[in-house]
């Protein structure tokens, strides 16, 4: 896919494969009755990595590198993460906003002449209930299955939004509003809501 097709995108879709050391991603342009399409991009993260850096392929050969974000400083709950082209450019930033999101997680994501984009959770009672899971004897090492969704808007317009879906493994429906926005930002940051959650 071209990169002038790719930034036209409206819709992606986000499959995890689980593997026993790392985290990997798949992103597929959406078709028009929803199913996957061509894949877009491919990525793995290695679990826990004292600096969290995570680079995107054209696929799983790992042999073109598209993009990636990393850590600015060492696990922090309040890290930034740069996200980059290839050649090291920047392309934007994100980062959890750690006070906020002690009632339901919340993000502030940031690309150069566009300005900030907030996204937190739509549902305030799954991020209790999310909360809630993680400190309940036994029930803490099963997944929290309840799908979550995120809404990113920037002056009270909806740029982006980020759906779970129920799935054995995780699968996210991104939907983007903002042309604007570079695909490449807006992928970095659905995968980061799945890979850095508990950050």
């Amino acid at each position: 896919m071209d990169f002038q097709t790719f930034q036209a995108q409206q819709r992606l879709l986000i499959r995890q494969r689980v593997r026993l050391m790392v985290n990997q991603y798949e992103v597929h342009a959406a078709n028009p009755d929803g199913s996957e399409g061509e894949l877009v991009a491919f990525a793995q993260q290695k679990r826990l990595a004292f600096k969290e850096q995570v680079t995107f392929y054209s696929d799983d050969r790992k042999e073109q590198p598209l993009f990636g974000f990393k850590a600015r400083q060492r696990i922090d709950l309040g890290a930034t993460y740069d996200v980059t082209d290839p050649g090291g450019q920047p392309i934007g930033s994100f980062r959890k906003d750690f006070k906020a999101s002690l009632l339901a997680s919340t993000w502030h994501l940031e690309q150069p002449n566009l300005g900030v984009t907030t996204g937190s959770e739509r549902s305030k009672f799954v991020a209790i209930l999310r909360r809630v899971w993680n400190f309940v004897p036994y029930v803490d090492s099963l997944p929290f299955a309840w799908p979550y969704h995120f809404d990113f808007a920037a002056n009270g317009q909806e740029t982006f939004s980020v759906d779970k879906k129920f799935a054995l493994r995780d699968k996210y429906a991104v939907d983007i509003k903002d042309p604007r926005l570079d695909r490449r930002l807006v992928i970095a940051q659905a995968v980061a809501l799945d890979a850095l959650q508990h950050r």
